[in-house]
């Protein structure tokens, strides 16, 4: 495929630009500066026909369907983006004074109190950046609290064996030990080795409920319980909130903080590392920890408050994401209380009614009403007679026009497929998937080298992944 480097002529423009004398910068030598840079000379059709060349080859939500197991790849209103690019929002900036943002304080203001209703939570704070520094915030917070309590031998975060790879990073990075507990036989935390690992050490036990597996933590109140009662806080990793919106508050199942992907759950635009907001909230146990600024309201109006001693400090520049913020306001907005009930009753139902048409085709190592998400394996039979493994599957999936769900996660289930649908996607759309996904299973057992070297019609062909990820190449070359 050529580049706009390649069509590049001598001579060819597709505007003028007006001639300026550069000077070096402060602190900048004039020979540090290029004063030649190696443009491509181009006209103006073919410099959109490039752009929109690019915005071709990639899948996204507005393109098809896009199951991603985890990452709630829902379709975006476009009633956010209008709200989110209004003048009066897009033009602010974070170091106007407050009585010249009053809108956007109380839109923050009352999205912190909407989240808190929401997640069962006392105090929010909308500054982590996406879900992952949402839940780096979260630790830092608990390992603060125990601090402040001089409980300093309290250095274990106590994770399931099928939780997000982030929650033993995010423990680790915070400079805790990690100890895995097993699930038991029906998918869930095995209490007896839950019980055995709490102790005088636990600072936390991290979870999502629903879990990885797309199955609710029906023992959830007694892990609880059983985390306090050994001294500990339990954390609520919030990637999989979709489920349970309307239906079931993690704060009043006993959970002590919570990040909340908005991103997600609510609908604003992810994918390609950004952007992302994880908003944190926490009991009020620990609300003196919370980073700051956060938004407070008074008789003279909205203002940002400074933290106490006990505050972590920022983790994040300025405010937040603040179109994220507006994004997901919208989308709360837009829906109200039995909207966003809906949203998980319909995200429930997808779920099932998906994994009811596939079940005879996979295996299912969990048989379990499932929840927002379900997880899936290859059949033995056809990994062990044809040498197809849920990677080709995935990857012929691509010819199809649909994204592959997640692979190979949670790695307790063998050749897994994490499969969300999310509550957006028609009942045709769903019966559509299911029916490529049967032709892929029936490719693999009579012409598995069709489904080994796919995808056959993308744009690039099957990458040496291990390599793409050790030696990427972040920048044109000459051929």
């Amino acid at each position: 495929m050529s580049t706009i480097f390649d069509e590049s002529r001598l001579g060819r423009r597709g505007s003028e630009l007006r001639a300026t004398k550069t000077t070096a910068p402060a602190g900048f030598a004039s020979s540090e500066l290029r004063h030649e840079l190696a443009w491509p000379e181009l006209s103006e059709p073919q410099v959109v026909r490039h752009f929109v060349r690019l915005s071709r080859l990639n899948h996204a939500i507005d393109v098809g369907f896009y199951p991603l197991g985890s990452c709630t790849m829902k379709y975006n209103p476009k009633i956010n983006e209008e709200m989110a690019r209004l003048p009066g929002f897009a033009s602010l900036h974070p170091l106007q004074p407050e009585e010249t943002v009053q809108g956007a304080l109380q839109v923050m203001w009352e999205l912190q109190r909407d989240l808190a209703e929401i997640t069962g939570m006392d105090q929010v704070s909308l500054q982590p950046a996406a879900g992952a520094q949402g839940e780096q915030t979260g630790i830092l917070m608990i390992k603060a609290y125990h601090r402040s309590r001089q409980d300093l031998q309290r250095t274990e975060v106590l994770i399931p064996d099928a939780a997000h790879g982030t929650n033993p990073a995010t423990a680790s990075l915070a400079g805790f030990d990690v100890v895995e507990v097993a699930s038991d036989s029906r998918g869930g935390v095995d209490l007896d080795a839950l019980k055995a690992k709490l102790g005088p050490k636990t600072a936390a036990v991290m979870l999502t409920n629903p879990s990885t597996l797309g199955i609710f933590e029906d023992n959830i109140v007694e892990i609880a319980r059983l985390t306090h009662q050994a001294g500990g806080l339990l954390y609520y990793d919030g990637a999989n909130l979709n489920a349970i919106l309307g239906k079931c508050r993690p704060g009043d199942t006993g959970f002590d903080v919570v990040h909340v992907n908005l991103h997600k759950t609510f609908s604003t635009p992810h994918g390609g590392g950004g952007p992302g907001s994880g908003p944190v909230g926490v009991k009020k146990h620990l609300a003196p920890f919370l980073p700051a600024p956060t938004v407070g309201r008074d008789q003279n109006g909205f203002h940002l408050v400074a933290g106490g001693p006990d505050s972590i400090g920022r983790v994040r520049s300025f405010h937040g994401n603040f179109g994220m913020h507006l994004r997901a306001y919208t989308y709360i907005r837009s829906l109200g209380k039995d909207g966003l009930s809906a949203v998980a009753e319909d995200a429930v139902l997808n779920a099932n009614y998906l994994l009811h048409l596939i079940k005879d085709r996979v295996t299912v190592p969990y048989q379990r009403l499932a929840k927002h998400e379900f997880v899936v394996g290859l059949p033995r039979s056809i990994k062990d007679k044809t040498g197809v493994r849920t990677l080709d599957v995935a990857k012929r999936l691509l010819d199809f026009g649909v994204h592959s769900p997640t692979v190979y996660f949670p790695l307790i289930v063998d050749e897994a497929m994490m499969i969300e649908p999310t509550e957006t996607e028609s009942k045709e759309t769903l019966e559509a998937f299911a029916a490529i996904l049967a032709q892929v299973l029936t490719e693999a057992v009579n012409d598995p080298e069709m489904v080994k070297t796919a995808p056959h019609t993308t744009p690039v062909r099957r990458l040496d992944e291990a390599r793409a990820a050790r030696q990427p190449e972040l920048r044109y070359r000459p051929r």
